[in-house]
């Protein structure tokens, strides 16, 4: 069956919230605190943006329960969980932080609240609570300067690196950064932080390549883009970048570009935005939309092993296994696995084989992530996401992207992993940008070497 007919299927389901995982599926003793590393997981499974957060947070805890079926654990630890519902909001989140923090004895290690509203609403927490931030492609892009947010990561890309590498992919359809000169532009975007986060670079990219650019907001929870669309008609937009949040604002976009005659494959949708469960409600008039990816979908070795080890034993927690292996689902799995590496490298950096780690241990783990291509084949994640190594002052790593476009019932890829045209340029962004928050907060960068 194809994944347009299945997810057709599920999708009212989905968008209802329906979703709803058992919130701690993992095996526990309380009296075993020391054989098992305990973690917070702020799902969003209900709302707007569920189908989103069943999807990644699906991935996240199947892979801790496969670690646990297929390994024992981390060296012997097993791995413990517990979820707060935030439905995406920011307040919520921080209520799910606080809650999430402890756990008996056990303190949280890493956070990842799938959301820029949410990362900005605890970011300040992290160094005093010594937990890390990991933002999966998402976030405060200068947090990719490691010197002054030493507990936060971006790995192992960000919003910054994403615009630059859609402004270079248009200009490659225009026929090279010389042509651009003169085109409009548009970035339609939900009225959030995140809708806004890419827009210094744009900025900048704009100014130096002499195209026009028109930014529009849409209120959340975007399900109504009739002004924007009609605007972006009067303007003869010649691209569109879209940065939406939720199935429904994501499907509504197409549909209304289709009933004002913007062509679709003159959008570009976000990572967060162009998922399975985003183009099909569209129907038809997706056909051709672009997305990009930080991790691409498809059963690769570890997805097929996770449907062996877990679903085969009736512990996968999707609650429609046909969605094992789309963009949402892979893209939870992989931050798992980074969750993971980075608890292994903390276990091995401080000699605690066999032992829990505390937050500063898996701090300096998750810095140490290492994916060359040969760990990514070992993982059977190679070619989901593309190879990257963290540094003290490199939080972000790769900065590369795949280009999809749907073909109406799937996606297909249409480029390689690619960065953006100029990185010393969003690099030099970073710093200045992390710069200038480290003087106004009187924050001391560390010392890289």
């Amino acid at each position: 069956m194809r994944i347009f007919t299945i997810l057709r299927r599920a999708l009212p389901g989905i968008l209802a919230g329906s979703a709803i995982a058992a919130a701690a599926a993992l095996p526990s003793a309380a009296l075993a605190q020391a054989k098992e590393q305990y973690f917070g997981v702020p799902s969003s499974r209900v709302g707007p943006y569920s189908a989103m957060g069943t999807g990644y947070y699906g991935g996240i805890i199947d892979y801790l329960n496969y670690v646990n079926m297929k390994q024992g654990g981390v060296n012997g630890v097993k791995l413990t969980y517990e979820e707060c519902e935030t439905e995406y909001n920011a307040a919520r989140t921080v209520e799910c932080y606080q809650r999430l923090l402890n756990k008996g004895t056990q303190k949280m290690v890493v956070f990842d609240t799938l959301g820029t509203p949410g990362a900005y609403a605890v970011i300040g927490r992290m160094q005093p609570d010594n937990v890390v931030l990991a933002q999966f492609g998402y976030g405060r892009t200068d947090a990719a300067d490691g010197r002054v947010w030493p507990w936060v990561f971006g790995a192992h890309s960000n919003y910054w690196s994403q615009i630059a590498m859609k402004m270079n992919f248009i200009a490659g359809k225009e026929g090279g950064v010389a042509k651009m000169k003169d085109k409009t532009i548009v970035h339609l975007h939900i009225d959030t932080a995140y809708g806004r986060e890419p827009l210094p670079a744009m900025r900048v990219i704009a100014k130096e390549w002499g195209f026009k650019l028109i930014e529009i907001a849409v209120p959340p929870p975007g399900l109504e883009q009739q002004s924007q669309w009609l605007q972006i008609r009067r303007e003869k937009a010649d691209w569109v970048t879209f940065w939406g949040a939720g199935s429904g604002m994501n499907s509504t976009a197409i549909t209304t570009a289709a009933r004002v005659g913007f062509p679709r494959e003159k959008m570009i949708y976000v990572t967060f935005g162009g998922a399975e469960e985003d183009m099909v409600p569209a129907g038809d008039a997706a056909k051709g939309t672009f997305v990009v990816a930080n991790a691409v979908p498809g059963k690769f070795p570890l997805i097929q092993d996770i449907e062996k080890v877990v679903y085969g034993a009736g512990k996968g927690n999707m609650q429609n296994p046909q969605r094992v292996g789309t963009v949402y689902y892979n893209r939870g799995v992989a931050a798992a696995v980074m969750w993971i590496e980075g608890m292994r490298n903390a276990q091995r950096i401080h000699k605690k084989n066999g032992q829990t780690v505390n937050g500063a241990e898996f701090r300096d783990g998750y810095e140490a992530l290492d994916m060359t291509p040969a760990h990514l084949k070992e993982l059977g994640i190679e070619g989901m996401i593309p190879p990257f190594k963290l540094s003290c002052a490199n939080h972000e790593g790769a900065g590369k992207f795949r280009m999809m476009q749907w073909d109406g019932a799937k996606f297909q890829l249409v480029t390689d992993w690619v960065g953006p045209p100029d990185p010393k340029l969003i690099r030099g962004l970073i710093e200045e940008s992390a710069a200038k928050y480290a003087k106004e907060n009187n924050v001391t960068p560390r010392t890289c070497s």
